[in-house]
């Protein structure tokens, strides 16, 4: 089995390329009812990313309507390429989404919200380890912004896969998860 980043890294991108749209709704609407069970929904500003159907990403669509039934406010963003950062926005009835070159599915304007904000962030990923380590594309975007959070902010990965036993390669900076939910079960570090 990999046990180092860039050899997990190949082998989920696989098992997803694998992955048929019904297994991907099914094993996303199964993350977002394990999700309910985490008391976390007592916060404010929720951070949700926008999958990116090509990846063959987790459907959020569920935990955002998990969230618009709660009432909450949900938070998307636009990354930016060149400085590897991300600018918030509030996800309203006029927001516009588009994707971007990369197919990342982005507001394209909107109310901007301050990363000092945000409570939760559900975090996308490749593979975890039962540490809380993830590993995801390796572009550093959700490492710098969860580094930018408030040190109580909520981090929550969501996987379609169960975790690996440890992860070699980790780095001081790599900012580790709180849980992480999977179609199967939620794992708390």
């Amino acid at each position: 089995m990999p046990t180092n980043k860039k050899e997990l890294r190949l082998h989920y991108k696989n098992l997803r390329k694998q992955l048929t749209t019904d297994a991907i709704e099914e094993k996303s609407l199964a993350i977002a009812n394990n999700l309910i069970q985490l008391a976390v929904w007592d916060k404010t500003y929720y951070h949700v990313f926008l999958p990116i159907e090509e990846q063959k990403e987790v459907n959020t669509e569920y935990v955002l309507h998990l969230l618009s039934g709660k009432d909450k406010e949900i938070v998307v963003s636009k990354s930016d390429f060149e400085t590897t950062g991300m600018t918030h926005f509030l996800l309203t009835d006029n927001t516009r989404i588009k994707k971007n070159e990369y197919n990342i599915p982005e507001p394209v304007n909107g109310l901007q919200v301050p990363t000092s904000n945000i409570d939760v962030v559900f975090v996308p990923l490749l593979a975890f380890d039962v540490f809380g380590n993830r590993i995801g594309y390796g572009k550093g975007f959700y490492d710098k912004f969860l580094s930018e959070c408030k040190p109580e902010t909520i981090k929550i990965g969501l996987s379609f896969y169960e975790a690996e036993n440890q992860i070699e390669d980790i780095f001081e900076s790599d900012i580790k998860l709180d849980f992480c939910v999977t179609p199967l079960k939620i794992y708390t570090f």
